[in-house]
C-alpha cells in the first residue's frame, strides 16, 4: 500500500517518456488517454507502507476495485449468521461449516481446473461434508476415517476416465481434501465439547486479532516485507503486530475464559494461533499466485471467495484445538 496514484500526464510529447523512480524500480508513466496503470493486487491482512502517509493506502485501497459497502454487508452478514447459530444451536453451527466446506471445495476445485488438474468434484463435496456430519457425531477417528473414505471415493470415481493424468488429479484431489474437510474438522471438535460456544469464540476472536493487529501495524509501521514474491503486502512489522495482539487475546481468554487455564498458557496459545493464522494467508497467497487468479471466487461481493475468508481459520483450527485441549482440557 505505498504507492500513490500517478497524477494524469500533460498532453503527449514527442520522444519516449521518462519514467520517475521510486526505491529504484520505475512506476509507469500515464498514458496520453489519461487512463492509469492497473492497482496493485490487495487480498492480505496487513500491508507494508514504505515511507507516505496512511492516505496513500487508502487511495490505493479505493483503486484496488473492492466494492467497501457491499464488503461490509457482507461481512455483517456472515458474522451474524456465525454467531446466532453458535449461540443458539451446536447442530445449526455444524450445518454452517458443512455448508462452508462445501462451497470451498466448489472454489478451490473450479480454481485448479483452467492449470489442466481435475479433482472429481461431486466425491470431494460429498465426502467433505460427509466427513464434517461424522466429526460431529464421533470425533477424532471420525475426521481421520472420512478424510480416508474420501480419498478413497476420489480414486474410484476418477478410475474410468483412464491413466492420462491419474496422478496429476488424484494429488489435487487429495490436496483439497486435507485442505478444506479436513483442516475445518477441528473447528467442529471444537464446537462439540461442552464448554464449545467458548472455545469458538476464543478460537475465531484470536484470528481475528491476527488480521486486526497485522494490518494496523503493517499500515502503520510497516518497512521490511515478509514474502515479497508471495505476499508483497505483509510485513515484518505487521507480523510484530499480529504476534502481539494474539498475545493479549490469548491471555484473556484463557484467564477469564475457562477455568483451568492461566494467562501465561494464553500467551502461548496466542502467538502459535497468529503464526498459524499468517502461514495460512501465505499459503493459499501462493496457491492463488500459481494458479494465476486474484480471488478463489467472486462468490462474497468486495470479498472474492469464502476460501479468501476462510484461509486463516483453516491453518488455526488445529492448532487452536490442540492447544486449548492441552492448556484448558474439558471437564
Amino acid at each position: 500500500m505505498s504507492e500513490v496514484a500517478p497524477v494524469d500526464a500533460p498532453p503527449a510529447q514527442s520522444g519516449p517518456s521518462t519514467p520517475a523512480a521510486a526505491d529504484g524500480d520505475p512506476t509507469p508513466a500515464s498514458t496520453g488517454s489519461g487512463v492509469q496503470p492497473d492497482a496493485p493486487e490487495i487480498d492480505d491482512a496487513d500491508a507494508v507502507q514504505v515511507g507516505p502517509p496512511l492516505g496513500a493506502a487508502v487511495a490505493t485501497a479505493s483503486r484496488a476495485g473492492r466494492n467497501l459497502p457491499a464488503a461490509i454487508g457482507v461481512g455483517a452478514g456472515l458474522a451474524a449468521l456465525v454467531l446466532v447459530t453458535l449461540f443458539t444451536s451446536k447442530i445449526a453451527f455444524a450445518a454452517v461449516i458443512a455448508g462452508a466446506v462445501g462451497v470451498g471445495i466448489w472454489e478451490l476445485v473450479r480454481a485448479i481446473r483452467p492449470v489442466e488438474a481435475r479433482p472429481p468434484m461431486v466425491p470431494l463435496i460429498i465426502g467433505g461434508v460427509g466427513t464434517t456430519v461424522m466429526t460431529y457425531n464421533g470425533g477424532t477417528e471420525s475426521l481421520l476415517l472420512g478424510l480416508l473414505l474420501t480419498v478413497v471415493a476420489v480414486v474410484i470415481w476418477r478410475i474410468p476416465d483412464g491413466p492420462v493424468g491419474f496422478q496429476r488429479d488424484v494429488t489435487a484431489a487429495v490436496l483439497v481434501a486435507a485442505y478444506v474437510p479436513f483442516l475445518a474438522g477441528f473447528a467442529v471438535l471444537l464446537e462439540v465439547e461442552d464448554d464449545g460456544v467458548m472455545r469458538i469464540v476464543a478460537f475465531i476472536a484470536t484470528v481475528a486479532c491476527s488480521d486486526i493487529g497485522g494490518y494496523v501495524a503493517g499500515v502503520l509501521a510497516g518497512r521490511h516485507p515478509m514474502a515479497p514474491t508471495v505476499s508483497p503486502k505483509k510485513s515484518w512489522e505487521g507480523m510484530a503486530g499480529s504476534l502481539i495482539a494474539c498475545a493479549v487475546a490469548g491471555a484473556a481468554f484463557l484467564e477469564l475464559g475457562f477455568d483451568n487455564g492461566a494467562w501465561w498458557e494464553g500467551v502461548i496459545y496466542g502467538l502459535a494461533i497468529a503464526v498459524a493464522a499468517t502461514l495460512g494467508d501465505l499459503t493459499e497467497s501462493m496457491i492463488k499466485r500459481d494458479l494465476g487468479v486474484k480471488d478463489m471466487s467472486s462468490l462474497l461481493p468486495g470479498h472474492g471467495g469464502l476460501m479468501d475468508r476462510l484461509d486463516s481459520l483453516l491453518f488455526a483450527a488445529p492448532v487452536a484445538y490442540l492447544l486449548l485441549t492441552a492448556f484448558a482440557p474439558a471437564t
